[in-house]
C-alpha cells in the first residue's frame, strides 16, 4: 500500500520532477507534487510524495528528513489526513449573525 508524505521547507523553486527525483533513489515514487498558490501561482513552500511501500517511505524519512534540498532544509514525514474546514461562509461575519 502506498505511503503519503508531508515535504516541507520547499524552495520556491522546486518542481513536481525535482521532488519525484529526490525521493525516487529510496522506491518507486507514485507520485510527487508542489502545492501551488492558486492565485499566485507561486509555490507554498510544501509538496507531498507518494511512495510505493512503508519500508521506501520509512528510509526516505530517515534520509531526508533536516537535510539540505535546493539550498534549504527539508521536513519529511508521514502526511496527516486533511482536516475537514467550513466550505463558504455560515451566515456569520465579525461573529455577529446577518439579519
Amino acid at each position: 500500500m502506498a505511503t503519503k508524505l508531508y515535504v516541507g521547507g520547499l524552495s520556491f523553486d522546486t518542481t513536481d520532477s525535482s521532488l519525484q527525483d529526490l525521493f525516487a533513489q529510496y522506491g518507486t515514487v507514485v507520485s510527487a507534487q508542489v502545492i501551488m498558490d492558486r492565485d499566485s501561482g507561486r509555490s507554498k513552500g510544501f509538496g507531498f510524495v507518494e511512495l510505493e511501500d512503508q519500508a521506501s517511505a520509512d528510509a526516505a524519512i530517515t534520509a531526508l528528513n533536516g537535510q539540505q534540498f535546493e539550498g534549504r532544509a527539508i521536513t519529511v514525514n508521514i502526511a496527516r489526513p486533511r482536516e475537514d474546514r467550513p466550505q463558504g461562509r455560515s451566515g456569520f461575519s465579525n461573529g455577529f449573525q446577518r439579519r
